[in-house]
């Protein structure tokens, strides 16, 4: 429980696939280090003790198994059974201890999918009117609640994003609120209003690394789990590093 007592920069931990991107291992782990923070690559293979971490971060990759929320596979989707296991341990350990967790692309998903929520299995089947983009650049219009912790974290109400996912938020988890759409309507970010820290968004801000505003995601999340972050008007959060220390 003092596991962070000591360390001059807090330790987030980063979920991935075995065969994950090595460039979105960069972007995530440069984010972070920009952000104030450490990292480390946790996977299947390689896993880590997840109350060792101060923040948690749910990373993009393959689709999760339709089975965890109660559909039928699709035999074209690749798909990565034993992350699915990690992942969700890993939020169960999180949602114990209460860490910070941002949910990237998959990982907003997965987030979802923790909390008893489903997916589309296929956006294009349900949003019609939703564009077929695949692109690390921002080009897709979403709008953010504006009573959301995501419009406060980003200081704004519309812009671009970027979009590599098919699949989408369908009926949300216990706990959590949809805080932004795209202009066809699928589900964009969700988040816990109750909790310190558990935000997801279906883009890659790891990816938009010259945007200020998108950034703001990590500094928030490090914040949070050094017990920095400004209180805003949701709840008082005490710091995790006075609370393990004490412990």
């Amino acid at each position: 429980m003092a596991a962070i007592v000591g360390r001059s920069r807090p330790l987030v931990g980063i979920t991935a696939s075995i065969h994950g991107s090595r460039i979105a291992a960069m972007a995530n782990r440069l984010a972070l280090w920009r952000a104030g923070a450490s990292s480390v690559r946790i996977t299947a293979e390689s896993p880590f003790p997840i109350d060792r971490l101060d923040a948690l971060v749910v990373g993009g990759g393959d689709d999760i198994d339709a089975s965890l929320y109660g559909e039928s596979a699709r035999p074209h989707i690749r798909i990565d059974p034993e992350r699915d296991r990690l992942e969700m341990l890993a939020l169960d350990c999180a949602a114990k201890i209460g860490l910070p967790v941002l949910g990237i692309c998959r990982g907003s998903q997965m987030i979802n999918v923790h909390r008893g929520g489903s997916l589309h299995v296929d956006i294009h089947e349900v949003y019609e009117e939703a564009p077929h983009m695949r692109t690390v650049l921002p080009r897709k219009r979403i709008r953010i609640e504006p009573d959301s912790r995501l419009y406060r974290i980003l200081g704004i109400a519309e812009c671009r994003v970027n979009a590599l996912h098919h699949q989408s938020v369908d009926r949300v988890g216990e706990g959590l609120r949809v805080v932004a759409r795209e202009r066809a309507g699928v589900v964009q970010g969700i988040e816990a209003p109750n909790e310190p820290f558990m935000i997801g968004v279906q883009w890659h801000p790891e990816y938009l690394v010259a945007d200020s505003r998108q950034q703001a995601l990590f500094r928030r999340l490090v914040a949070t789990a050094a017990g920095t972050a400004p209180l805003d008007d949701f709840m008082e959060i005490p710091s995790r590093r006075s609370v393990r220390a004490s412990g």
